[in-house]
């Protein structure tokens, strides 16, 4: 089950930035978004910057961990703006699914993280 939600989320998240590349030439008027777009919008650009920082790594292991990180968190963003105002039950109990598998990946790439620094 866990490799299934991170193959959509990953989905989700690569045909999202596809899309916002192609958007790129016609940015959407902040002032004419939704509450949830905007929420979309938050998550996405932070998981992007936080992406990008984490290739900056030179050593491939720590730079999988904080890409990695950054796309979890990013899922976890988007899986709570869907949570916040989605209303249909099966993408809210996706939703709920992506944070209960997302959230101790992360912690455990953190731990890994962590431990790295101390050796």
């Amino acid at each position: 089950m866990n490799r299934l939600l991170c193959g959509i989320v990953t989905t989700l998240m690569l045909s999202g930035s596809a899309l916002a590349a192609d958007n790129m030439a016609m940015p959407m008027d902040s002032a004419k978004q939704t509450s949830s777009q905007k929420s979309y919008q938050a998550g996405m650009d932070e998981m992007h910057h936080d992406m990008t920082a984490g290739m900056q790594e030179k050593d491939p292991d720590r730079a999988f961990a904080k890409g990695m990180i950054a796309h979890h968190q990013g899922a976890i963003a988007m899986a709570k703006t869907e949570l916040q105002y989605g209303k249909d039950p099966a993408m809210r109990k996706l939703a709920e699914e992506i944070i209960k598998a997302q959230q101790p990946e992360i912690e455990q790439m953190q731990g890994w993280l962590s431990r790295q620094k101390k050796e």
